[in-house]
């Protein structure tokens, strides 16, 4: 079977290796046909549901996963709503709109839009697609590890953002049926958005009062309940950055790969990036660069005159 997803390229940064010494490999999300790794667990999803004869999806999203379902649906002919919150940009809007998929807009953060979503989809009987929290979509993501495997060494360190754990619990997935389970994840978010660090650190789930991060696709103000419970089975280690920092990695990354990424998937680039001084040149570090498409040229030119200039 032809996957719509792709299977993205393994590419090393000769920058970091030149620069720093550190052996440090991107696994390209950003590549996919939608920009970001939402697709693999989309397509798993969707796939799922179809074959059981159930034609009708309704998504919560703050971007990137609903422009993956959005796409994914659009080719399976599934029947596919997104619900976005107030906070996603035009320019997200536009894309799923695009794609010929009716979308609304309800709630000011993704919480409320995800009540509104889910009283939406139990009422019409369509199903209810969560940006992160479904096993589904797990092990969709999983998929781009068994991909790393057949090209890289095992890693003694994997790097990801974190917003509401899809990306963590399909690494982790990824890493058990691959056997990497002793590989140490660097799971990143930004101070704005860290419910995952903050949960970690009291040993409870903690619900975020609110997001203030420019890294809106990390705004879950609540880690899914499996990220946290399997994060303490695993070597998970939670790091923050500032705003200032996923947009410095953006640009960094912008200038090795001519490629735009959003705030949320920089803020894992920053890691090697800007504190190379955590690795050294045993170290073979695995980045996942999630990819995003929430951020477009003018977007990007904001964030330099206010934290660059």
């Amino acid at each position: 079977m032809k996957t719509i997803y792709s299977k993205t390229p393994l590419l090393k940064s000769y920058k970091l290796k030149e620069e720093k010494g550190l052996n440090v490999f991107y696994k390209m999300e950003c590549h996919q046909p939608t920009g970001s790794f939402k697709i693999r667990g989309m397509e798993n999803l969707c796939r799922h549901y179809l074959k059981k004869g159930q034609r009708k999806f309704i998504a919560s999203s703050g971007g990137n996963a609903g422009f993956s379902m959005a796409y994914v649906g659009t080719k399976l002919g599934a029947e596919v709503k997104i619900i976005v919150p107030k906070s996603t940009s035009e320019l997200m809007i536009a894309k799923i709109k695009n794609l010929g998929v009716e979308v609304e807009i309800y709630g000011k953060v993704w919480d409320e839009t995800h009540e509104y979503a889910l009283r939406q989809a139990e009422e019409s009987g369509a199903i209810y697609v969560s940006p992160f929290d479904d096993a589904l979509l797990w092990e969709g993501h999983a998929s781009m590890i068994d991909e790393c495997v057949k090209k890289m060494p095992q890693p003694s360190k994997i790097v990801l953002s974190v917003g509401g754990g899809g990306l963590l619990l399909g690494v982790l997935e990824g890493m058990r049926r691959n056997g990497w389970e002793d590989t140490e994840v660097i799971a990143v978010e930004t101070f704005g958005a860290a419910s995952f660090q903050k949960s970690i650190e009291k040993d409870e789930i903690i619900t975020l009062p609110s997001i203030t991060s420019i890294a809106s696709s990390l705004g879950a103000k609540r880690i899914a309940v499996q990220a946290f419970e399997q994060a303490k089975e695993y070597k998970v280690t939670p790091f923050l950055v500032s705003d200032e920092d996923t947009v410095r990695a953006i640009f960094s990354f912008l200038d090795e790969y001519n490629i735009l990424v959003e705030p949320a998937c920089g803020a894992s680039l920053a890691y090697p990036l800007l504190y190379s001084e955590k690795l050294n040149g045993q170290d073979t570090v695995l980045v996942i660069a999630c990819g995003g498409v929430n951020t477009g040229f003018e977007q990007l030119m904001n964030y330099k005159f206010r934290f660059l200039d």
